[in-house]
C-alpha cells in the first residue's frame, strides 16, 4: 500500500478504530515506510490527550516522509502563493537593479532612481498596489544579484540582467520577459562615412582583450574574411580615451553602453552607431522559480506596456480610449472583461499602469530614447508592426 493511500486510509477510519495507527520504520535501502499495527493498549486510552499528540506527532512524521518519497518536501519560508500577499503586507515591491547603468538604473545625489528598468519597477507597483511610487530599490553588485533572489530579498530582478540559459536553468531564476534588446555594435564618426560593419575591412577596432566582445570580432569578421587591427585596453575608460582621440576607427561594445559613451563626449553629435548587432544581449525582469503566480504579474505587467503602445493608448488619451468603441482597448481597460482576476490583480489594473506609467513606447523614449541623453533608436526594441522585435501575447 503506497504511503498516500495508507495516509488516506488512516484519517478515514478515525485514530484507534481500526488497524491504522500510522508507525514510519526504515526498510533495507533506508527509504521511510508506513507500519499499521493496531495497539490495543494505546487504543485502549482512546480519547485521551497523550494519544491524540502520539498520532498527531506520527501523522507529521509520515508528512515529512512522503515528501522524502517524492524528492525532497520543502514548504519555503516565502511560499509561491504568497509573494502578491507578501508585497501587499509590506506596501511596496522590492526591485533588484544596478545603482550605475545609465538608462537602466541609475540614483542621483538626490536619490532619485530613474531608466527603463526603474519605470518597469515602478509599473509592477501599479499592477500590484495601484501606486507607481509604491516600490523600493536594493542596489545590488553583479555577484550579489541571483543570491539576493534566491535568498528574497527582492520580489524582481532587474539590473540590466542579460537572459542566458545558464542563467535560466543553474541559478534559481525565470526570466519573465525581454525589456530591452541589446547586443555588441559599434560607435564609429560621422566624418568616417561608414554605415554598415560590412563597411568595416582593415579597421582599427578599440576593443576590451579577452572579453565576449573580443571573441564576437574574431568570429563575425572571421567569417567574412574581413581584415581588422585591434587596438585593446584592460581599462574601458582609456578605451574611450584612445577612440575619442582617433587612436582607432571604432569603438565596439553594447550598443547601450556605447550610446552611454557618446552621450559624454564632448562632440557626441559626431558621432553615429552603426545599425547591425553582431551578438544578443536581451535584458530583462527574472523572478524567482516556483513563484508561479508572480512570474505571471511580472509577465503581464510587460505586455501590457506593449500592447497599450499596439492599441494606441498612452498616459495622455488613456482617460478619452474609455469612449472607445473598439473591443480590444476596452478589454484592456477593464470595461468588458475582467483582465485582472487571473493574475490576482484589480479589473482596471493595466488602465492603472498606462496612466501612471505610461506605454512602452512612451517609457523608451524618456529613457533611452529621443527623450534622453542616451538618444538611442527604437530598432529591434521597436514593435513588430514597424521592424522590431516587441510584440504582446493576447489579452484575452
Amino acid at each position: 500500500m503506497s504511503a498516500v493511500k495508507a495516509l488516506t486510509v488512516a484519517l478515514w477510519r478515525g485514530m484507534c478504530g481500526s488497524p491504522a495507527i500510522g508507525r514510519i520504520k526504515a526498510t533495507v535501502d533506508g527509504r521511510p515506510q508506513l507500519s499499521l499495527g493496531y495497539d490495543p493498549v494505546e487504543c485502549s486510552a482512546k480519547g485521551s490527550l497523550e494519544v491524540l499528540m502520539k498520532v498527531a506527532m506520527r501523522c507529521v512524521a509520515l508528512i515529512l516522509a512522503i515528501g522524502s518519497m517524492v524528492g525532497g518536501f520543502c514548504v519555503p519560508a516565502w511560499g509561491e502563493t504568497s509573494v502578491l500577499d507578501a508585497i501587499r503586507k509590506r506596501g511596496h515591491v522590492v526591485c533588484g537593479v544596478s545603482d550605475h547603468a545609465p538608462g537602466f538604473s541609475e540614483v542621483s545625489g538626490s536619490g532619485t532612481w530613474s531608466g527603463l528598468d526603474v519605470e518597469f519597477c515602478s509599473a509592477l507597483a501599479v499592477a500590484v498596489l495601484g501606486n507607481k511610487d509604491s516600490v523600493k530599490f536594493l542596489s545590488l553588485m553583479p555577484s550579489d544579484k541571483f543570491n539576493a533572489l534566491r535568498d528574497n530579498e527582492i520580489d524582481v530582478l532587474m539590473g540590466a540582467t542579460a537572459w542566458t540559459l545558464t542563467r535560466d536553468t543553474e541559478l534559481g531564476a525565470r526570466f519573465a520577459a525581454t525589456l530591452y534588446y541589446d547586443g555588441q555594435g559599434f560607435l564609429v564618426p560621422r566624418n568616417h562615412s561608414i554605415s554598415s560593419v560590412l563597411e568595416l575591412s582593415g579597421a582599427s577596432i578599440c576593443v576590451l582583450p579577452g572579453s565576449t566582445d573580443d571573441s564576437a570580432i574574431a568570429d563575425y569578421f572571421g567569417v567574412r574574411k574581413m581584415r581588422y587591427q585591434l587596438i585593446t585596453s584592460d581599462r574601458w575608460d582609456e578605451l574611450v580615451k584612445t577612440y575619442a582621440s582617433g587612436g582607432c576607427t571604432v569603438l565596439t561594445g553594447d550598443v547601450s553602453l556605447l550610446a552611454y559613451e557618446r552621450s559624454r563626449l564632448a562632440n557626441g553629435a559626431d558621432h553615429m552607431l552603426l545599425p547591425e548587432y553582431i551578438s544578443k544581449e536581451p535584458l530583462g525582469p527574472a523572478v524567482k522559480i516556483g513563484h508561479d503566480s508572480w512570474f505571471a504579474v511580472v509577465r503581464w505587467t510587460f505586455m501590457a506596456l506593449v500592447a497599450a503602445e499596439e492599441l494606441g493608448v498612452n498616459s495622455s488619451n488613456v482617460d478619452m480610449m474609455k469612449a472607445s468603441p473598439v473591443h480590444d482597448i476596452r478589454r484592456f481597460l477593464g470595461l468588458e472583461a475582467d483582465v485582472g482576476a487571473p493574475l490576482g490583480l484589480s479589473r482596471d489594473w493595466a488602465y492603472q499602469v498606462v496612466r501612471q506609467v505610461g506605454n512602452y513606447s512612451e517609457v523608451f523614449d524618456r529613457t533611452l530614447g529621443q527623450g534622453s541623453a542616451l538618444k538611442l533608436d527604437r530598432g529591434l526594441n521597436n514593435l513588430w508592426t514597424k521592424g522590431g522585435l516587441m510584440y504582446s501575447a493576447p489579452m484575452r
